[in-house]
């Protein structure tokens, strides 16, 4: 990990585990794969729906560093809503997503059916700003949106 993605990933760590509360909200919904790694099963899993998770291990405790990150990241922009599949669980799961995204790594995110990449793609999207603005594009409001507003109004 860079020198400047790890610091960020570590801030993020550190946050996580310090703004109380569990990881879960509403809508955040641990998926059973159905135990098929076959390229037609996971198609149906990436477009069933908006925001779509790959990772080791549930929300509430990710078992790698990289998975938590993603976990924070979508926390930050309160993303509420997405479903989420612990390849843990599922060695067929793990391997066939692999295949499917042709991506060797996990955490893998897929927003609107489209793979978007792993921890270090979505962290750059986040740092970057346009995963705000993929956000609006599938009708979701990041709340880094607000309190940029608020700090623009002071």
């Amino acid at each position: 990990m860079s020198g400047s993605l790890g610091r960020a990933a570590a801030a993020l760590l550190c946050w996580g585990h310090s703004a109380g509360g569990g990881l879960w909200g509403p809508g955040v919904r641990a998926a059973s794969s159905g135990g098929s790694g076959s390229s037609e099963h996971l198609d149906m899993l990436v477009k069933k729906d908006r925001v779509v998770v790959f990772l080791k291990g549930p929300p509430e405790q990710p078992q790698c560093g990289f998975s938590n990150t993603v976990v924070q990241i979508l926390r930050l922009h309160s993303i509420r809503d997405y479903a989420v599949y612990n390849v843990l669980d599922d060695p067929q799961l793990q391997q066939g997503i692999k295949a499917y995204s042709n991506w060797p790594t996990i955490p893998q995110v897929y927003l609107n059916s489209e793979f978007v990449g792993g921890c270090d793609i979505l962290l750059q999207m986040h740092q970057n700003g346009d995963l705000v603005e993929e956000l609006k594009k599938l009708g979701i409001r990041s709340t880094l949106l607000d309190e940029k507003k608020d700090q623009d109004s002071k």
